[in-house]
Protein backbone atom coordinates (compact mmCIF):
# COMPACT_ATOMS: atom_id res chain seq x y z
CA UNK A 1 0.00 0.00 0.00
CA UNK A 2 1.48 3.33 -1.11
CA UNK A 3 1.65 6.38 1.11
CA UNK A 4 -0.56 8.63 -1.04
CA UNK A 5 -1.16 12.25 -0.17
CA UNK A 6 -3.41 14.86 -1.80
CA UNK A 7 -2.55 18.53 -1.25
CA UNK A 8 -5.16 21.16 -2.13
CA UNK A 9 -4.19 24.83 -2.13
CA UNK A 10 -4.74 27.69 -4.57
CA UNK A 11 -1.20 28.97 -3.99
CA UNK A 12 1.09 27.21 -6.47
CA UNK A 13 4.25 27.96 -4.46
CA UNK A 14 2.80 26.17 -1.44
CA UNK A 15 1.74 23.21 -3.59
CA UNK A 16 5.20 22.91 -5.13
CA UNK A 17 6.96 23.24 -1.77
CA UNK A 18 4.78 20.69 0.05
CA UNK A 19 4.89 18.26 -2.89
CA UNK A 20 8.69 18.27 -2.82
CA UNK A 21 8.79 18.15 1.00
CA UNK A 22 6.62 15.01 1.18
CA UNK A 23 8.05 13.31 -1.90
CA UNK A 24 11.50 13.62 -0.30
CA UNK A 25 9.99 11.63 2.61
CA UNK A 26 8.68 8.78 0.46
CA UNK A 27 5.11 9.90 -0.23
CA UNK A 28 3.30 9.75 -3.55
CA UNK A 29 1.89 13.27 -3.80
CA UNK A 30 -0.90 14.63 -5.97
CA UNK A 31 -1.65 18.35 -5.93
CA UNK A 32 -4.77 20.30 -6.82
CA UNK A 33 -5.22 24.05 -7.12
CA UNK A 34 -9.03 23.95 -7.09
CA UNK A 35 -11.83 21.88 -5.64
CA UNK A 36 -12.64 20.48 -9.10
CA UNK A 37 -9.06 19.22 -9.48
CA UNK A 38 -9.22 17.88 -5.91
CA UNK A 39 -12.41 15.91 -6.59
CA UNK A 40 -10.88 14.39 -9.70
CA UNK A 41 -7.63 13.53 -7.90
CA UNK A 42 -9.50 11.98 -4.98
CA UNK A 43 -11.38 9.61 -7.27
CA UNK A 44 -8.38 8.74 -9.44
CA UNK A 45 -5.56 8.59 -6.88
CA UNK A 46 -7.39 7.37 -3.74
CA UNK A 47 -5.11 9.19 -1.26
CA UNK A 48 -4.84 8.15 2.38
CA UNK A 49 -4.52 11.73 3.61
CA UNK A 50 -5.64 15.08 2.18
CA UNK A 51 -4.27 18.47 3.19
CA UNK A 52 -6.95 21.08 2.46
CA UNK A 53 -6.55 24.83 2.48
CA UNK A 54 -9.68 26.29 4.08
CA UNK A 55 -9.65 29.63 2.26
CA UNK A 56 -9.25 29.32 -1.49
CA UNK A 57 -9.96 31.96 -4.12
CA UNK A 58 -11.91 29.41 -6.15
CA UNK A 59 -15.67 28.98 -6.10
CA UNK A 60 -15.64 26.49 -3.23
CA UNK A 61 -13.83 26.63 0.09
CA UNK A 62 -12.04 23.84 1.89
CA UNK A 63 -14.92 23.19 4.29
CA UNK A 64 -17.27 22.35 1.40
CA UNK A 65 -14.61 20.11 -0.08
CA UNK A 66 -14.08 18.46 3.34
CA UNK A 67 -17.79 17.67 3.54
CA UNK A 68 -17.68 16.11 0.05
CA UNK A 69 -14.56 14.03 0.81
CA UNK A 70 -16.04 12.65 4.02
CA UNK A 71 -19.22 11.68 2.14
CA UNK A 72 -17.37 10.04 -0.76
CA UNK A 73 -14.37 8.56 1.03
CA UNK A 74 -14.92 8.55 4.80
CA UNK A 75 -11.63 6.72 5.50
CA UNK A 76 -9.50 9.50 4.01
CA UNK A 77 -7.87 11.47 6.80
CA UNK A 78 -8.19 15.21 6.28
CA UNK A 79 -5.90 17.87 7.72
CA UNK A 80 -7.19 21.41 7.30
CA UNK A 81 -4.68 24.19 6.61
CA UNK A 82 -5.63 27.75 7.52
CA UNK A 83 -3.98 31.13 7.78
CA UNK A 84 -6.62 32.22 10.29
CA UNK A 85 -7.16 30.41 13.55
CA UNK A 86 -10.81 31.28 14.07
CA UNK A 87 -12.33 29.00 16.67
CA UNK A 88 -15.66 28.74 14.85
CA UNK A 89 -13.93 27.62 11.63
CA UNK A 90 -11.88 25.04 13.54
CA UNK A 91 -15.04 23.76 15.27
CA UNK A 92 -16.92 23.60 11.97
CA UNK A 93 -14.06 21.70 10.33
CA UNK A 94 -14.00 19.21 13.21
CA UNK A 95 -17.78 18.78 13.08
CA UNK A 96 -17.49 18.00 9.36
CA UNK A 97 -14.91 15.30 10.08
CA UNK A 98 -11.52 17.01 9.87
CA UNK A 99 -8.87 14.88 11.56
CA UNK A 100 -6.52 17.77 12.35
CA UNK A 101 -5.77 21.36 11.43
CA UNK A 102 -2.62 23.39 11.12
CA UNK A 103 -2.12 27.14 10.75
CA UNK A 104 0.10 28.99 8.29
CA UNK A 105 2.96 29.63 8.38
CA UNK A 106 3.25 25.86 8.41
CA UNK A 107 5.09 24.15 11.22
CA UNK A 108 6.65 21.45 9.04
CA UNK A 109 7.68 19.13 11.87
CA UNK A 110 4.12 19.08 13.22
CA UNK A 111 2.65 18.66 9.74
CA UNK A 112 4.98 15.78 8.90
CA UNK A 113 4.20 14.04 12.21
CA UNK A 114 0.45 14.49 11.76
CA UNK A 115 0.48 13.11 8.20
CA UNK A 116 2.77 10.24 9.20
CA UNK A 117 0.56 9.21 12.14
CA UNK A 118 -2.56 9.20 9.97
CA UNK A 119 -0.91 7.20 7.17
CA UNK A 120 0.53 4.69 9.64
CA UNK A 121 -2.87 4.18 11.30
CA UNK A 122 -4.57 3.64 7.93
CA UNK A 123 -1.87 1.24 6.77
CA UNK A 124 -2.16 -0.77 10.00
CA UNK A 125 -5.93 -0.86 9.61
CA UNK A 126 -5.54 -2.01 6.00
CA UNK A 127 -3.09 -4.76 7.04
CA UNK A 128 -5.49 -5.84 9.80
CA UNK A 129 -8.40 -6.01 7.32
CA UNK A 130 -6.25 -8.07 4.92
CA UNK A 131 -5.37 -10.51 7.74
CA UNK A 132 -9.06 -10.89 8.60
CA UNK A 133 -9.87 -11.72 4.99
CA UNK A 134 -7.07 -14.29 4.97
CA UNK A 135 -8.52 -16.02 8.04
CA UNK A 136 -11.94 -16.50 6.47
Amino acid sequence: MMKKLLIVDDETEILAFLKEFFEDRGYSVTTAASSDEARQALELEKPLVALLDIKMKTNEDGLELLRWIKEKSPKVKVIMVTSLEHQEIVEKAKSLGADDYITKPLELQYLETSVSEKVDALMKDHAHQSEKKGEQ
